[in-house]
C-alpha cells in the first residue's frame, strides 16, 4: 500500500537519480527519477516474474549501473515497495494534523482513505504493484516488516488520543483491523471492476461504523 499522490506529502519520491549516466538499453532513454525506475522494475515483474528478475536486469532496462540501482533500493524487494518509508512520514504527518475535535473513528477514516488515494494514471501502476505484494510469496517475509510499520503509524495515533502506550489493547487491535480493512478493499479492488477510492471508503465506513466513538 503506497500513496502516490504529491499533493499530500506522501507520494513517489522524484528526485532526480545522479551518476546514472550508463549506456541506457536500446531504444530506452536511461530513468532520471526513482519513479521511472520503480516502473521499470514493475514492468519486467510483470513480464517475466518477480523472482525471476534479477537487479541487473533492471539496471539495464533502466539505463543505470548496478551502483546507482542499490544508492536508492537496498534489495529487489524494496523496489515492489517503492518509497515506502516517506509514504509513512506521510501517513504520520497527516494523523498529526488532524485536530483534537475530529472524532477517533473519522480521524482513522479519513487519514487511512487519504493514505491509499492515488492519481488516476499512476492505478495502472499500483495494479501491478499490490498484484505482487498480495500473490508472491517471495515477498511475504518482507511484506511483514512493512505492515508492522504500518501498523505502528496507526495504532500510535489512537495511543495518544486514548493516552495510553502503543502496545496497548485497542490500539493494536485497531491498527490491525485497519490494515486488514485496507487489504480487503485492495483485494476487491484487483479481482472487481469499481473504482479503488470507493472500496476503500465502503470498507472503512463498514469497519469503522459504531465501531470507534
Amino acid at each position: 500500500m503506497s500513496n502516490t499522490s504529491e499533493a499530500n506529502g506522501a507520494g513517489y519520491d522524484r528526485t532526480v537519480i545522479p551518476g546514472s549516466t550508463e549506456t541506457p538499453a536500446p531504444g530506452r532513454p536511461p530513468v532520471t527519477s526513482v519513479a521511472e525506475l520503480e516502473h521499470v522494475a514493475l514492468e519486467l515483474f510483470t513480464k517475466h516474474g518477480f523472482e525471476e528478475t534479477t537487479v541487473d536486469q533492471i539496471a539495464e532496462s533502466a539505463g543505470i549501473g548496478r551502483r546507482t540501482f542499490f544508492r536508492y533500493f537496498r534489495s529487489k524487494n524494496d523496489v515492489a515497495w517503492g518509497d515506502f518509508d516517506n509514504q509513512l512520514r506521510g501517513f504520520a504527518d497527516a494523523f498529526d494534523a488532524v485536530p483534537r475535535s475530529v472524532p477517533l473513528a473519522a480521524a482513522l477514516h479519513a487519514c487511512i482513505l487519504e493514505f491509499n488515494d492515488f492519481p488516476q494514471e499512476e492505478l495502472p501502476w499500483l495494479r501491478r504493484r499490490m498484484t505482487l505484494l498480495l500473490g508472491v510469496p517471495a515477498l511475504q517475509a518482507h511484506s511483514t516488516l512493512r505492515y508492522q510499520a504500518w501498523r505502528d503509524v496507526v495504532a500510535a495515533f489512537v495511543a495518544r488520543r486514548r493516552g495510553e502506550e502503543a502496545a496497548a489493547l485497542v490500539p493494536q487491535v485497531t491498527a490491525h483491523c485497519a490494515l486488514g480493512t485496507a487489504l480487503s478493499a485492495y483485494e476487491a479492488w484487483l479481482t472487481g471492476s469499481a473504482p479503488l477510492r470507493d472500496l476503500m471508503d465502503r470498507a472503512l465506513g463498514t469497519w469503522l461504523s459504531g465501531v470507534l466513538e
